[in-house]
C-alpha cells in the first residue's frame, strides 16, 4: 500500500510539471526588422509562446483568435519600430570604472558580495536599455556566473549573459589584480583564479575556468589601460602561450576573446586563433590581412576609448600610470575601427561598459555610425554578427520562428537615424516583458 501511495504522488508530481501554465504573447508590429540586413516589412504580428517566438505573419492578427486557456497578453506596438533584442559582446556588468580614490577604497574595503549587487544593479539598467543578451569578459571570481544563472531561472531580471569569469593573464600584466599593491595587501587567490606564466599553466588556466562554468575564455594578449602599471600596452603573452589557451579552450568547447591593443598582440592573437580581438587600437594592414584570413571578430568598444580620454583630462581622476595610457589610447580606437570597417574585417557589437556607465551601450552606435558604418551595419553588428561570434546565431539575433523571444521597440526608423536606438520603448527578454511603451 505504501508503494501505490509512494506511486501516485510521482504520478500527480509528472501531471502537474507536465501541464504547467503557458503564456501566449501576441505583438502587433507597425514596422518590423526581422531580420537586419532585410527589407523591413508593415503591419505584422508575432505570436510568443512561453519564451519562444512561434509565428511572424503579414497583417495584424485578431486577439479574439488566438485559442488559449493559459495565460495570455496582448502588446500593441503598431505605432512602433519592432526589432531584435541587441546584443553587447563586452561588458562588465559587475563593475564600475570610479575615480581613483574611490576605487582604492572600495579595493581595500569591499567583497565580491559587492559586485554582486551591483551586477544586479547594472543588470537591469542594461535589458532595459534594449540590451537582451551580452558576454561578460572580465569579472572578479565567481560573482558573474551567479549572476548569469539567477537571471536565467528568472529570479531577477537582466539581460541573457555569456560569462569568461577572470581574465587570463600573465604576471604584472593587465588583468593581475595584484599589481602596485602591498605584498601584505595582496589577496589570497585560489591557484586557478591567479596569473597564468607559461604554456602549462595556460592550459591549466584555461582548464580550470572551464571547470567553473564559463562559456568562454577571456585573455589579456597585450598590456591595458585601466591597470595600475606603466607596462605599456603591447604583446605580453608569448606565441606558445597563446596557442596554448586558444588550443585548450577549443578542445573543450569554448571560444577565446582577446583583449590587444598593441600590434604584435593583436597579430600574435590572431594567429594563434582567437575568435574575437577587443579594443583593437593599433591594428595595421597586417592585422586587417589576419582578421580577413581568420575569419576573427573585431569588437571595438569605442564607447570606452572615449570615456577613458576624457577622463584623462581630469587631474586625479587616474592614477598617472593610467592616464598617460588613457590619453595616448583613447582617442585612436574610433579610427582603428574605421580602418577595419572598410577593410572588411567582421565587426560585432561591444563597448566594455563597466568602464562607461551602464545602460549607455547603445551610444557606441553613434560613434560606429560617425566612424563611417551604416545604420544598417549597425544594427548587424549588434545582432547576428553578435549572435554568431557567441555561437548562438540558431537561437537568437533575428525575429524567426523558433527563435528566443528577445524583441525591442523604438519610435522611429533606426535605418533612417541610429540614434533612436538610445531610447528604446519595449523589451521583451527571453520572453518576458520588461519595459513596454
Amino acid at each position: 500500500m505504501r508503494h501505490a501511495t509512494t506511486l501516485f504522488a510521482l504520478t500527480v508530481t509528472l501531471l502537474v510539471s507536465t501541464t504547467a501554465i503557458a503564456k501566449t504573447t501576441l505583438i502587433h508590429c507597425g514596422t518590423l526588422i526581422a531580420v537586419p540586413g532585410e527589407p523591413p516589412k508593415q503591419i505584422q504580428s508575432i505570436l510568443v509562446i512561453d519564451n519562444t517566438i512561434v509565428s511572424v505573419v503579414d497583417g495584424f492578427t485578431d486577439p479574439g483568435t488566438i485559442d488559449t486557456t493559459d495565460e495570455f497578453e496582448f502588446i500593441d506596438l503598431s505605432d512602433y519600430f519592432v526589432l531584435p533584442g541587441l546584443i553587447d559582446c563586452h561588458t562588465h556588468l559587475t563593475g564600475q570604472n570610479l575615480p581613483s580614490h574611490e576605487s582604492i577604497r572600495r579595493k581595500m574595503q569591499e567583497t565580491h558580495a559587492h559586485s554582486a549587487i551591483d551586477g544586479v544593479a547594472n543588470a537591469k539598467k542594461t535589458v532595459e536599455a534594449g540590451f537582451t543578451t551580452v558576454r561578460n569578459v572580465g569579472s572578479p571570481g565567481s560573482v558573474a556566473i551567479a549572476l548569469r544563472d539567477r537571471i536565467k531561472s528568472g529570479v531577477i531580471p537582466g539581460p541573457r549573459m555569456f560569462v569568461s569569469g577572470p581574465a587570463v593573464s600573465v604576471t604584472g600584466g593587465h588583468g593581475d589584480g595584484t599589481n602596485s599593491l602591498s605584498p601584505l595587501l595582496r589577496p589570497d587567490l585560489p591557484d586557478h583564479l591567479t596569473t597564468a606564466d607559461g604554456p602549462s599553466e595556460a592550459r591549466k588556466a584555461v582548464r580550470a575556468r572551464i571547470r567553473e562554468g564559463v562559456d568562454l575564455i577571456k585573455i589579456t594578449a597585450t598590456g591595458g589601460v585601466l591597470s595600475p602599471t606603466a607596462a605599456g600596452v603591447e604583446q605580453q603573452f608569448f606565441d606558445d602561450e597563446l596557442e596554448s589557451i586558444v588550443q585548450a579552450a577549443n578542445m573543450m568547447g569554448r571560444k577565446v576573446a582577446a583583449h590587444a591593443h598593441g600590434t604584435d598582440g593583436i597579430n600574435a592573437a590572431l594567429r594563434a586563433g582567437v575568435s574575437s580581438i577587443e579594443h583593437g587600437t593599433y591594428l595595421e594592414d597586417s592585422s586587417i590581412e589576419l582578421f580577413l584570413e581568420t575569419g576573427a571578430y573585431l569588437v571595438p568598444t569605442i564607447h570606452a576609448g572615449k570615456f577613458v580620454e576624457d577622463k584623462a583630462k581630469i587631474d586625479g581622476y587616474f592614477p598617472e600610470a593610467i592616464r598617460a595610457k588613457a590619453a595616448a589610447v583613447g582617442p585612436l580606437i574610433q579610427d582603428s575601427f574605421g580602418r577595419a570597417y572598410k577593410a572588411g574585417v567582421n565587426i560585432a557589437f561591444g563597448t566594455d561598459v563597466g568602464v562607461g556607465a551602464h545602460g549607455t551601450n547603445a551610444e557606441e552606435f553613434i560613434y560606429m555610425s560617425q566612424a563611417g558604418m551604416t545604420n544598417e551595419d549597425c544594427l548587424i553588428s549588434a545582432t547576428i554578427n553578435a549572435a554568431t561570434l557567441i555561437g548562438a546565431e540558431n537561437q537568437i539575433g533575428t525575429i524567426e520562428e523558433g527563435k528566443l523571444a528577445d524583441i525591442i521597440a523604438v519610435d522611429s526608423d533606426p535605418l533612417k537615424d541610429i540614434s533612436a536606438l538610445l531610447d528604446v520603448q519595449f523589451v521583451m527578454a527571453n520572453g518576458q516583458t520588461i519595459t513596454t511603451p
